[in-house]
């Protein structure tokens, strides 16, 4: 089942396809586009010039550019390197991209012109950072070392190329749903076995794909998926700079691609899209994934139900180098859970007050043991230590098992809403007022009550011109929800603050509320 041939250094799986197909378009966005023997040349210039230039084994390098053919090349050329790529997003604000240039003592960055006066800026307050590569984009050329220029031609240093997997080749910084985030140490090994035991044996993701990429590239699912594992499966990608409704439903038309990943927010806004085009047809598409956030199982439906097309449910995290279970694409499947542990990881369901495992069908916290558990945080023992314990990577997520194994994730352990002693999980509510046919994305956050503790709180986004009132939606709720769960308070919102993976950043929600008074519905 574990495909373990694709489990390699990323030097070997380049020069393996440069070999193999080296003509072949390995990864192409809206303006350019690189073979794999291109591929394998240009990222040796490169991490032969980030070593002329002062880069050593252990470095760590930042990539701050937008979703591209160089996001890639920067990503391998970094590690033939042997130094650590610290991904950050292209979006990130000034403070954000300092965080994250501190606290990872970066020493160099890959940026664009267009950010480059916010890195000249922010170079004041990183001292560690001493080199920085630009790559072209803004309105105008400046100054520096040029990425076009570095990649182009050799340099006089020969990449390190190691061949040694098992030690931390990136940090990733967790989404930050609840606060400040934490870089998360990952090995090229660690994200492999992913590819090896999930995207290649059960979404068949083989050199004859042509996959459709709106994944951000800086998140671990991205990285795993559409970075590391179109190398590894020596397929073809083309990238989506940022997902854009109306080109995914453009490219998918076409007939090109036959595998289209994303995360719930896409697919439910594909569906909005395409609701007045019926019978409409996604040609050679066999296969879309979702992970990042918890899919509700009637945008499931929906979606198999329109297009014919299997969307394949699956949970992962960044401490796990993302995938913990899948939904196949054969066999029994329950919609609305995220499938079944992957093979070869152990995972247990336990009670947060004992540690002891629960019956199966009671809610308890996901805790998995695996060949691909992270390093640890950076620069974070005591969170670490927390995180870790006795081989186990305590998740922090609320999950039930039924007796075939199937997991369904219920929420966050810190999102439970404990009202009056009774638990709710905001995503039985989300779900609930998903069915709505005017609702397009809702969210609910606990928020303090004098009495009762707490109380949900929903926020919605309701489609332009439904007239859908608050009224309505607390009826619909009253109807399907034990009482104790219907919202307190329904707030009507333009958009719900999602990360880049699709995760509802709830402290954001919460911020924008004052303490509801004492009355209780």
């Amino acid at each position: 089942m574990l495909q373990t041939d694709l489990i390699a250094s990323i030097p070997a799986l380049l020069n393996r396809h440069a070999q193999a197909r080296g003509s072949k378009v390995a990864f192409r966005d809206s303006s350019a586009a690189v073979t794999y023997g291109e591929l394998a040349a240009r990222t040796a210039n490169l991490a032969g010039h980030l070593a002329d230039h002062g880069v050593k084994p252990g470095d760590k390098v930042a990539i701050f550019l937008p979703n591209s053919v160089a996001w890639i090349e920067s990503c391998f050329a970094i590690n033939r390197a042997d130094a650590i790529s610290v991904p950050i997003s292209y979006d990130a604000t000034e403070a954000e991209v300092l965080y994250r240039l501190q606290d990872a003592d970066c020493t160099a960055v890959i940026t664009t012109d267009e950010r480059s006066e916010m890195i000249g800026k922010l170079r004041r307050e990183a001292p560690s950072l001493r080199l920085i590569v630009l790559a072209d984009r803004g309105a105008h050329r400046r100054e520096g070392l040029r990425y076009s220029e570095l990649a182009a031609a050799p340099a006089k240093s020969v990449p390190p190329d190691s061949l040694d997997i098992q030690t931390p080749a990136f940090i990733i910084y967790t989404s930050g749903t609840t606060g400040r985030a934490k870089g998360v140490l990952l090995s090229v090994h660690s994200m492999l076995w992913v590819v090896a035991a999930c995207w290649a044996p059960i979404s068949g993701l083989s050199e004859k794909d042509t996959v459709l990429s709106p994944l951000p590239l800086f998140h671990s699912y991205a990285l795993n998926l559409s970075v590391l594992g179109i190398l590894a499966a020596g397929a073809t990608e083309y990238i989506m700079e940022k997902y854009s409704t109306s080109d995914a439903v453009r490219l998918l038309k076409s007939g090109e691609f036959t595998i289209f990943p994303g995360v719930p927010t896409m697919f439910h806004y594909f569906l909005e899209a395409t609701k007045d085009e019926p019978g409409l047809k996604l040609p050679n598409l066999r296969l879309s994934m979702s992970a990042g956030a918890i899919m509700p199982a009637t945008l499931n439906r929906e979606f198999e139900g329109r297009f014919g097309i299997k969307l394949l449910d699956g949970y992962g995290i960044t401490e796990t180098s993302t995938m913990v279970t899948m939904n196949w694409p054969v066999g029994a499947r329950v919609m609305g859970s995220c499938g079944l542990p992957l093979p070869g990881l152990a995972v247990r369901i336990i009670s947060p007050a004992t540690g002891e495992d629960v019956p199966f069908g009671e809610e308890g916290e996901l805790i998995v043991r695996g060949p691909n558990l992270m390093s640890g945080y950076h620069n974070k023992p005591e969170e670490t230590a927390s995180a870790l314990r006795k081989g186990w990577y305590h998740t922090g997520d609320l999950a039930r098992s039924d007796r075939d194994g199937y997991l369904t994730i219920t929420g966050r352990l810190k999102e439970l809403i404990i009202r009056g002693g009774q638990n709710i999980a905001p995503a039985e509510i989300e779900e609930a007022v998903n069915i709505l046919d005017d609702v397009v994305d809702n969210a609910v956050v606990g928020v303090p009550h004098s009495h009762l503790g707490e109380v949900p709180a929903l926020f919605v986004v309701a489609r332009e011109g439904s007239g859908l009132a608050a009224e309505q939606i607390l009826e619909h709720c009253r109807d399907r929800l034990s009482s104790y769960k219907v919202p307190f308070s329904v707030h009507f919102v333009g958009e719900i603050p999602r990360t880049g993976s699709g995760k509802i950043i709830r402290f954001k929600l919460r911020e924008t509320l004052v303490a509801p008074d004492n009355k209780a519905p």
